[in-house]
Parts: structure tokens; sequence; C-alpha cells
């Protein structure tokens, strides 16, 4: 089957990684990672959270920077139009559902804030933190890959980081979605890799900077 995108010089090569790594770690908040929540334990998301604690370990082990978020809202009129019915009813600071899903989560290292958009990026300090760490490459783990994990994408791309996704680091409720999305944003803003190509970067990057 003819691809296209590959016809008209979508996807023409490799962003690569740069100088100074940070991860980012999007809504794995146990209402996505936890099969007790509406929203939550779909296998793929499981999947993610398992590989990305992994990369986290990492990351934290040689000192790289990591934000992490979760979606979480005061009350009704807080809340954004939301089709999604457990976020409109449920996330809200203070639930259950809101807290970080402890696999991925050390409150004694990691950046760490409520979002109320898609985005990673919007209306939140992260920028900044970016910036004063020297940040020119970012690793995009967590969830829902078709929405915040897109979103967050996008945002990174137009503030002109290099965009990473490992694709067994983020996850969906639906393979289908997880698949269409990570192609997409693959030809356009970002490359797609794994995580453990990450992991070898971030060994690489270490032995780099002993030097």
């Amino acid at each position: 089957m003819t691809d296209v995108y590959k016809e008209k010089g979508y996807d023409a090569g490799r962003i690569g990684f740069g100088e100074q790594p940070g991860v980012l770690v999007v809504d794995f908040q146990t209402g996505f990672t936890d099969g007790r929540f509406p929203l939550g334990g779909r296998p793929l998301v499981v999947r993610a959270v398992e590989n990305a604690a992994r990369l986290l370990e990492v990351a934290r082990r040689y000192e790289i920077p990591v934000a992490s978020c979760y979606i979480a809202y005061k009350d009704e009129r807080d809340t954004p139009y939301w089709k999604v019915e457990a976020v409109l009813k449920e996330f809200r600071h203070g639930h259950p559902c809101t807290e970080l899903d402890p696999q991925i989560h050390d409150p004694e290292y990691d950046l760490v804030f409520p979002k109320t958009g898609p985005s990673m990026f919007f209306q939140t300090p992260l920028v900044s933190y970016l910036t004063k760490n020297r940040v020119d490459t970012v690793i995009i783990t967590g969830c829902n890959t078709s929405g915040c994990i897109r979103a967050t994408c996008i945002d990174s791309f137009q503030y002109g980081f290099r965009t990473i996704i490992p694709e067994d680091c983020v996850g969906d409720l639906d393979e289908g979605p997880h698949r269409d999305n990570l192609r997409d944003v693959g030809r356009r803003y970002a490359d797609i890799v794994t995580g453990d190509e990450v992991i070898a970067f971030f060994e690489d990057w270490h032995l780099r900077n002993l030097r």
C-alpha cells in the first residue's frame, strides 16, 4: 500500500537527541492506572507505567530533570467542558483518582503540578522548569496517547524542544488510537522510539558528561 505521506516528504529523517534531556510524565495518576476507577487499568497504560518506571529509575540515577503532572479541579466551575464523564465527576483535588501512581512517582525528586488542559505545557510552570535546567530534548511518557500525550507533544514541538516519545512508555484505552496518533505525530513533530533506546541514550549521555 502506498504511503502518500512518505511520497510527499513527511517523516523526513530523525530529529535525534540533543545535549540535555528531561523526562515528562503525563497523567500517570491512579484514575488512569488503577482498575478500581472507571478509566483505569487498561493494558496499554499498565504496560506504559511499568516501562516508564524503568526509564525513570535511570533518569533519576543520572540526575536528569523529571516533571510529573496530574489532572484535577476544584469544583464544577473550575472544570472545562470535558466530554469524559469520569473527569467531570471524579477528577477533584484530593480525590484518590488524582494521586500519582507510586510506581512512577518520587516525591523527593520530581517536579509535580496539576494541569487543567490536555497539554502538560498549558498554563503550567513546565517551560520555566525546562529552560532553567537547559533541557533541549523532551522525553514524553504517560497517557493517554490520543489526548494528553498528543497535545503535550505538539506543544513541546511548538516551544522548540526536540521531542521524543518512547512508544512502550505511553498508553491509551485502545490500541487503534494509540498506534494512529503515534504514527501521525511521528510523521510531523516527534521521534517515536522505544524505552530501551531512551535508556541507552541516558547511559551514553551520562558517560559523556563524566569526562
